[in-house]
């Protein structure tokens, strides 16, 4: 890997640590009840909120890189030339993730909570017939909704790359109305409200990032601190496209005069953990619904010393992400040396069978 992209792929890893951070949290604190320790309850929330907060550091950096790392297949690269790379490889790890993350799921609660009634749960890895996983799916309700984004958002962004300016007003002004009149299905909301980052990349990424290498923050220190309190303001008020886009720039600043400073190599944690994220991000969740099913009845039911209990929420995300990025490398590791890394690459490209036709 170049060493002039060390500090983007680093990027990539603090995103998707924030991904399952996200997904720890939200499957079991909003679900503990009865807790023992006077503090317990005290941490729950607080690890609720500070999780609510994150919301605009997490996706639009994580979807502006990913749109970064593709412009040239959307400017320069014929349709046929993004068959395999853009299109087949994606749809494949999702569709494959998403039936193994459904039957994984599925059989995680017939084994620990067999009384759970998913029946109301909009996820399509709750669904209990082919029928609602194909519907969630379709609809974007899975908890692999991001590669679901990464096709659409392609496809448009090829599409409509002539007319990007007008493009990526509509965008803002979707991302901003999503917020007040959602669609039915959480998923597709998700996706309109973030392409507008994957654009932004795509579109005038180059641009965003000569800004970000040449342009001292500094000078512009007053200005950006009244922008940024009313960016915040509007996130208050359910906003949240402001602050997404100071959150790109900071962020990216920032690891970027990391990189000055501090120049990475290849084996830096946040490298390694950037260039395996869709194995951390189609694993993790599968892992995350075993820990909470099983950790869960011990706190409702008291099972635990009141300490332990207080130990184990305060680091709990921790542990979580610990235990996912350790099994989303080997899961990977396994894939590529056993079996041609088939859980992440299709086996075999469309494009040949397509002109054999």
């Amino acid at each position: 890997m170049k060493q002039k992209a060390l500090w983007i792929n680093q990027i990539k890893g603090l995103c998707i640590c924030l991904v399952v951070i996200y997904h720890s949290v939200i499957t079991f604190y909003p679900h503990l009840e009865g807790l023992q320790h006077p503090l317990s309850v005290t941490l729950s929330k607080c690890w609720i909120y500070f999780n609510l907060y994150l919301a605009p550091f997490r996706m639009p950096v994580f979807f502006f890189i990913s749109g970064y790392l593709i412009r040239r297949y959307v400017e320069e690269v014929k349709w046929e030339g993004c068959v395999d790379k853009r299109l087949w490889s994606i749809f494949y790890v999702l569709a494959l993730w998403g039936v193994l993350q459904w039957l994984a799921i599925g059989a995680l609660n017939d084994w620990l909570a067999p009384e759970r009634d998913l029946s109301t749960t909009a996820n399509a890895a709750y669904a209990g017939s082919f029928t609602g996983f194909l519907h969630g799916m379709l609809t974007a309700s899975t908890s692999l909704w991001y590669l679901y984004a990464l096709l659409v958002y392609f496809v448009l962004c090829k599409m409509l790359q002539r007319w990007k300016a007008p493009v990526m007003v509509l965008l803002a002004v979707l991302s901003v109305a999503i917020n007040f009149l959602p669609l039915p299905w959480w998923g597709l909301n998700s996706v309109v409200r973030n392409m507008i980052y994957y654009s932004l990349g795509a579109w005038y990424g180059v641009a965003v990032m000569e800004v970000i290498k040449t342009v001292p923050l500094r000078r512009y220190g007053l200005w950006l601190a009244a922008a940024f309190v009313a960016a915040v303001l509007l996130w208050f008020k359910n906003v949240p496209l402001l602050l997404s886009l100071f959150s790109i720039v900071l962020i990216m600043k920032l690891f970027l005069q990391l990189e000055l400073r501090f120049p990475p190599g290849e084996n830096n944690l946040l490298n390694v953990v950037g260039s395996n994220t869709i194995a951390i991000y189609t694993t993790h969740r599968i892992l995350i619904e075993g820990f909470s099913l099983a950790l869960i009845p011990l706190l409702n039911q008291a099972q635990l010393p009141p300490m332990v209990e207080l130990a184990l929420l305060l680091v709990y995300p921790f542990i979580s992400l610990l235990i996912c990025t350790a099994v989303g490398l080997m899961v990977r590791t396994l894939s590529t040396r056993l079996f041609g890394d088939l859980f992440f690459s299709p086996p075999v490209d469309l494009r040949p069978a397509m002109a054999a036709r």
